[in-house]
């Protein structure tokens, strides 16, 4: 069974201004997404954990098998103009939400393009709504607002101005994240620095409080 509906990610108008993106809900196909979620990832703290550092069943890694495979590239990269060729990828997840998490932010600039795929139920909650934006302080000057419901797919092209964030919300909240990076270095250095973070959150549980330095997830 397919995971992904290309086809329709390639019938989807690719958003120019004020960043490149695109919204897609039904992304994962209906067939396919209540298997995904019954053998999603439990995890228990907030936070994005390296999907080789958590348990999950075939359904799941059916799902990873296609975001890494090269019908997903070729159609990121004519979506895009992009040549995504020899750029390594990285993905993680996660399972819960905290007070920290939402707070505007435009991913760092060694990731090329984020992939944001949802697996919750229907959302609705006021928080935990992604929220692409027009400025860096400002949560309510929105682009558009994506609730986060299974199979929704939101991608975007990093940019000086790709901001996003969301308001708080705290409680499960599944996402699964993939990003072309620039080089294997910088991959190594995302998935080690979210690796020591699920360590140290699963050893000291006062590791999810609120932190205003620490920077935030989708």
């Amino acid at each position: 069974m397919d995971v992904l509906d290309l086809e329709a990610f390639r019938r989807a108008p690719l958003v120019r201004r004020p960043f490149e993106h695109l919204v897609l809900p039904g992304f994962i196909k209906p067939p396919a997404r209540s298997a995904i979620i019954a053998d999603y990832p439990r995890i228990e703290n907030p936070g994005s954990f390296p999907v080789n550092s958590v348990s999950h069943g075939p359904a799941f890694g059916r799902l990873l098998d296609e975001l890494n495979g090269d019908e997903m590239r070729a159609a990121f990269e004519e979506k895009f103009a992009l040549d995504l060729s020899g750029r390594p990828t990285m993905i993680t997840a996660r399972g819960r939400c905290c007070l920290r998490d939402g707070r505007i932010h435009t991913d760092s600039q060694d990731k090329i393009i984020t992939v944001l795929v949802y697996f919750n139920p229907p959302w609705e909650q006021p928080g935990g709504r992604l929220r692409l934006l027009l400025s860096a302080d400002d949560l309510e000057n929105v682009v558009a607002e994506v609730p986060p419901d299974e199979g929704t797919l939101v991608c975007f092209r990093r940019s000086h101005n790709s901001y996003h964030g969301h308001k708080p919300f705290v409680g499960e909240r599944r996402v699964v994240q993939f990003n072309w990076v620039t080089s294997n270095r910088s991959a190594r250095a995302h998935l080690l620095r979210h690796r020591f973070s699920a360590i140290m959150k699963r050893l000291v549980p006062f590791a999810s409080l609120p932190r205003p330095e620490t920077s935030q997830r989708m």
